[in-house]
């Protein structure tokens, strides 16, 4: 049996740990709220661009822009994004699988830094990363968005692809892998528009023309790369929250290990306490009846 000295010790040890991972386990549960918010903020964006593209659904040929047009997949774009620290579980883990079993032709492009580890780790083909801060600035994210858009019409990748932690609930998060470009047909946008916002989009249609200035192929033109910056950075924000909800559960139950940690050396303590006491009192009364 240990002795009382060691024990407190790795009491007083195990109690200062308690206090770390509750003070993480809440500031986790904070940011998490807060990421959670600014991802249902982009929904009425999203809504109003669905409005707007539906309208020009049965009025563009799917050949009007490059992002419409299909093409021999022959190297892929991946964004993978992960978080810059750990201690969050399995998240980046389950996404590194997801990698692994990537056997394609492809190109990877890094957000967060276990990401970037990895990919330089396993000498796979990273062409880019990029830093984004906690609250998810859009201007950080569209630069990462605009250099695939960029790499995508050179031609240099064929399509853009992110490999991302779904947030579910709280306790849940899917490792999952969304295409983004190309688009196979504008319908094809407004249902996948749909499944990411959570609601099914009906058009306004009460009859009235739709005049669209300077044109429709214009409008087009200028909507597509808003709705990839947009998608990119909302997976972004997805995964944020990912990150943090993973993180508060994960030091929730370091906090619940920690006190039932606790509780079986305080039990071990009284016992080598009460021992220590009985082996004195039996050297107490050994020593009186040797002097009788």
């Amino acid at each position: 049996m240990a002795s009382t000295r060691d024990i407190r010790r790795r009491i007083k040890s195990v109690k200062n740990t308690r206090q770390i991972t509750k003070a993480m386990e809440l500031v986790a549960a904070s940011k998490m709220k807060k990421a959670q918010q600014a991802a249902l903020s982009g929904r009425p964006y999203a809504n109003l661009l669905a409005d707007v593209l539906a309208a020009l659904a049965n009025k563009v040929d799917a050949s009007a822009h490059p992002f419409l047009a299909e093409r021999e997949v022959k190297t892929r774009g991946i964004l993978l994004i992960t978080t810059d620290r750990g201690l969050c579980g399995p998240l980046n883990a389950n996404l590194f699988r997801l990698v692994q079993e990537i056997r394609t032709p492809a190109k990877f492009y890094s957000i967060g830094r276990k990401g970037t580890q990895f990919l330089a780790r396993t000498n796979r083909a990273m062409v880019a990363d990029f830093q984004v801060h906690d609250r998810v600035p859009f201007s950080q994210v569209k630069v990462a968005a605009e250099f695939m858009i960029k790499q995508y019409i050179e031609g240099v990748i064929d399509t853009i692809e992110v490999l991302y932690s779904r947030f579910k609930n709280t306790m849940v998060q899917h490792p999952r892998m969304r295409p983004i470009l190309p688009l196979r047909s504008l319908k094809e946008f407004l249902d996948q528009l749909a499944i990411d916002t959570g609601t099914v989009r009906i058009p306004h249609a009460d009859g009235r023309e739709v005049l669209f200035e300077p044109g429709m192929v214009d409008v087009l033109n200028a909507l597509l790369p808003f709705y990839v910056d947009h998608q990119i950075h909302q997976l972004v924000l997805s995964a944020k929250a990912s990150e943090h909800s993973a993180r508060m559960v994960a030091m929730k139950t370091a906090t619940d290990n920690a006190t039932e940690l606790l509780g079986d050396l305080t039990l071990e303590y009284n016992k080598a306490r009460q021992a220590g006491i009985t082996q004195e009192i039996l050297e107490i009364a050994a020593a009186q009846y040797s002097t009788t």
